[in-house]
């Protein structure tokens, strides 16, 4: 599993979740997916566009699907974003997501957000907090969000600092509790100025997120009592077996007990409403996918046209998802998505 911990993956990753599961004794997901009439897994529309912007991040956090860090060099140029523009006149997308990395380190990351506002969609950034405070040419990150109405989605594995740290790296607490006074500072979280500020938690080990709603009030209160901090809605992720975690996961001798656990709580409700069933996921070098997961596994789409210079609406919005067997992760219990749960 050692290759698990390298930077990048391939159909590799892909291929060792089968051949663990199956050591597990646990049933492949395709099949449980058959068992409930969701197999193939088809396409609704095409609502929303998520774009990785770049793999470089100036955090290392130990959960990250995307193997973010300083490090990585991959970066969405100018020109595949003017390709994301012109193909999401094409379409009846009404929202961008916007991913890394830290999205806010792609050097043409303000003029992106810029464009894609001037064509009336509406725009989420995943902020890592910390950027805003990293380095001073991000300290007006702020501002810019809120000159442009940006809907913020910010991880914070918990309201203290042990358990945030030790997911995401020392000091990184005290950065998020300054950039979140910092982003309330100028209106966001604050009732009546409609600028959204929504916080992302996903569990520190191997066990599911608990109940969404009695967490986010959980976190309301701590947050204001602690810190004064306000914000609008918590979402609770649950971690997929991929990249870092699975390597987690095979380390400490969880995976068997972590995928049962996700297999006994798949939810048919919450699998006929994944969000890859309205969304495209666009790599930062250009390649389409179902879901921010198959891109780190290089899971293209099933469909004619795997890249955005052969951008096909028709054949995208009918094609079948690829699936593997970390969508167990999407589908247990009241379900994962990027807004949290889904049933």
């Amino acid at each position: 599993m050692k290759s698990l911990l390298k930077q990048g993956h391939s159909l590799a990753e892909s291929d060792k979740q089968i051949q663990l599961l199956e050591q597990a004794g646990l049933t492949r997901f395709s099949d449980k997916m058959d068992t409930v009439g969701l197999f193939p897994l088809t396409t609704n529309s095409l609502d929303i566009f998520q774009i990785n912007v770049g793999k470089m991040c100036n955090q290392v956090c130990e959960h990250c699907h995307v193997d973010a860090g300083p490090d990585r060099k991959e970066i969405m140029t100018r020109g595949t974003m003017q390709i994301c523009l012109e193909e999401i006149d094409k379409t009846n997308c009404h929202t961008v997501d916007l991913t890394g990395g830290a999205p806010e380190m792609n050097p043409d990351f303000r003029w992106f957000v810029e464009q894609l506002r001037a064509k009336g969609k509406k725009v989420i950034v995943r902020c890592n907090l910390t950027i805003i405070v990293a380095n001073k040419k991000y300290h007006d990150l702020p501002e810019f969000f809120k000159k442009h109405n940006i809907e913020i989605a910010s991880s914070l594995p918990y309201f203290n600092s042990a358990k945030t740290d030790a997911q995401r790296g020392e000091g990184v607490f005290e950065k998020s509790i300054r950039a979140l006074k910092m982003l309330n500072a100028v209106g966001y979280g604050m009732e009546g100025t409609g600028l959204i500020l929504n916080l992302v938690y996903n569990p520190s080990g191997a066990f599911l997120p608990p109940d969404q709603d009695s967490l986010q009030n959980q976190f309301k209160r701590k947050l204001r009592q602690g810190f004064k901090i306000e914000f609008n809605n918590l979402f609770a992720i649950t971690n997929l077996p991929i990249s870092r975690y699975l390597s987690y996961l095979v380390a400490s001798k969880n995976y068997d007990k972590y995928m049962e656990k996700l297999v006994n709580a798949f939810n048919p409700m919450a699998a006929a409403g994944v969000m890859c069933r309205n969304t495209i996921s666009v790599g930062w070098n250009g390649f389409l996918y179902d879901c921010d997961f198959n891109q780190m596994l290089e899971l293209k789409v099933a469909a004619k046209g795997q890249h955005l210079n052969d951008f096909d609406l028709e054949a995208l919005q009918s094609r079948h998802v690829i699936l593997n067997e970390h969508c167990y992760g999407c589908t247990a219990g009241a379900g994962s998505s990027c807004g949290g749960t889904v049933a």
